[in-house]
């Protein structure tokens, strides 16, 4: 119960200082969003299991080495390892991954029609499974960039500082990516005469 009132920070700097139930405790609290996350992205227990080891083991690595300087960023500093070692996985594979079911901040299923507005009542199920189909479809064909932070906004409730930690780039980076990604949505819908009221 002691460790539960201590911040991510003192818990760190308790851990450095040789204490391990203070790792104990910030896996416990950050586990569930961070694996989320990774299989958010990647859609395969096993392989998001193995990223989510290698991700608190080079955790544990580099503050074991005394090279952890995120102070009050710890959540963030662990999404960008592990984001970057999903990258490193895509690069081997040559593949980034299509937009499917995804996983919520809570854990739980979830698409882009349970965020934004886009079914239409009184349409037939067939229908509006085709019409579900081709807006993923359009997201996937989002550039890489703009799909991975409208994936972290949207299905992740992420906010744009965190989307910008996690990516290495500014917060207005960030923002201009989602801004171009809706923008090309929206073309995409237009261009498929799609009917559209969330962007």
């Amino acid at each position: 119960m002691f460790m539960q009132s201590i911040d991510d920070n003192h818990l760190v700097q308790h851990y450095i200082n040789g204490d391990e139930s203070a790792l104990t405790e910030l896996i416990s609290r950050h586990k569930r969003r961070v694996f989320s996350y990774i299989y958010m992205t990647l859609r395969k227990k096993e392989l998001s299991e193995d990223i989510f080891q290698d991700t608190f083991l080079k955790v544990i690595h580099t503050l074991k080495r005394g090279q952890y300087q995120e102070e009050g960023k710890f959540l963030p500093w662990v999404l960008r390892i592990a984001h970057n070692l999903i990258i490193d996985h895509f690069r081997r594979e040559k593949k980034m991954p299509m937009v499917q079911t995804l996983l919520n901040h809570e854990g739980e299923p979830t698409d882009i029609f349970s965020i934004l507005p886009l079914v239409h009542p009184g349409k037939p199920a067939m229908e509006e499974h085709a019409f579900r189909h081709q807006v993923r479809t359009m997201v996937n064909h989002l550039p890489t960039e703009q799909r991975e932070v409208l994936m972290m906004r949207m299905y992740y409730d992420m906010s744009f500082k965190e989307i910008a930690d996690v990516t290495n780039v500014s917060i207005n980076t960030a923002l201009g990516r989602m801004r171009y990604a809706i923008l090309n949505l929206r073309k995409k819908m237009k261009d498929h005469q799609l009917e559209e009221s969330m962007l």
